[in-house]
Order: structure tokens, then sequence, then C-alpha cells
């Protein structure tokens, strides 16, 4: 089994948070606070693909070989996270595409629509002092030297040299390139990413 994403924050595709011996880690070359969560969200499933029960996976890893090398998933029920057997077929164009527990016909895997797919942190590589899972990421809030909240990280593209941010506020979505002087601190313990208002002005692009 591998683990979850490194993010080497960089931009452009739709993809999102957390990678097997190349897991769902961002590199962050600033101050960095971590928690522990067990599981890491390494994918969300699309829709069902073909009429044998696979699914179409939109993947939280940069590595997206990984999928071949997991073996066993987690979904989240609310209260616990149940193992569930996977078997990657393929993957391409930047998805995976997989068959989930005893899955066999498109019914079965319409019922796995929308449910976000995990691994456990033991499965995960080890993290670089300046590094984060991209899954721990996801959900924290931009928060400015006011104390003002600019929204909820929602996505991070990786498609260049640097990442790019993708947020969700209340006036529509926003991004921005992950770099330092914009954004100097990740507390993913207290859900909070720091943000620098002038700097951010500078490079945010709003789509309202």
């Amino acid at each position: 089994q591998g683990g979850d994403r490194k993010a080497p924050l960089s931009p452009p595709q739709r993809r999102t948070p957390c990678d097997t011996q190349k897991q769902f880690k961002g590199q962050h070359p600033w101050e960095v606070v971590t928690t522990m969560n067990e599981y890491l969200m390494i994918g969300e499933v699309l829709k069902p693909q073909g009429v044998r029960g696979e699914v179409k996976v939109k993947p939280y890893a940069a590595d997206l070989e990984a999928f071949h090398d997991w073996k066993t998933l987690y979904l989240h029920d609310g209260a616990s996270y149940q193992p569930i057997k996977a078997v990657c077929s393929r993957v391409h164009d930047g998805f995976a595409y997989v068959t989930l527990g005893e899955c066999k016909t498109m019914d079965d895997a319409e019922k796995l629509r929308g449910q976000k797919l995990y691994i456990d942190r033991a499965h995960a590589l080890t993290l670089a002092e300046d590094e984060v899972y991209i899954s721990d990421l996801i959900g924290c809030a931009a928060v400015d030297e006011t104390g003002a909240s600019l929204g909820k990280l929602t996505d991070v593209l990786q498609h260049g040299a640097v990442d790019v941010y993708v947020f969700q506020s209340d006036k529509g979505e926003w991004m921005a390139p992950a770099l330092k002087a914009v954004f100097p601190a990740v507390d993913v313990q207290n859900r909070v990413i720091r943000v620098v208002r002038e700097k951010l002005d500078e490079v945010a692009v709003y789509n309202e």
C-alpha cells in the first residue's frame, strides 16, 4: 500500500487534497504547524464508469500511480472509517478508475457517487519539516492580519513550479499561488492559513 499525496506547492487541472511512496504531501517553505488525523483523504468518487461496477475517482494524490498500490481504502460514514477493497484498473487524464468492494454493476457503483476515499496515515510517507499533506489543508480558512476570514481552501492545483490554492468565500471562488510572501504560515491544527492581504491583492484571481 502507498500513502497520501505530496504537494510541492504548484498549479492548473482540477485536483485536490493528499502520495505511495510519493504520497500526498505539499512542500511549504514556511512555518507549518501540523496535526495528526488518522485518515487522509485521497480522492472522491465522481460517477460510475461503465457497467461492471467501476467508478471514476478524482484523486487528491500527487502520484496517481499510487492507486495501483492501495488495496484497501476507507469510507467515512460520519461516525467511523470502514475499510473497502480497492482494485485500480488504470489512471488516465488525471483520474483513477477503481472497483471498490463487491461492486459488480453500474447500480452498485452509483451508490458510491460522491463518497470520499481515505487511506490510513500509517501507509503515508513520513513528512519532512517543510511538508504537509494536502488533505490536511483542505477546509482550512484563509485569515488575514486583521483576523478576517477570506474563505476556505477547497482545492490545490498542481501543474507548475508553484501550487495554486483555491478558496471559496461568500463572494465566490478565488485563487492565488502558494507563495511564502502571500501565505507566510500554515496552522493545520487550528485549520488556519495566514494571509498577507497586500501581497494577496497583487496575485489573487477572483471568479465571482
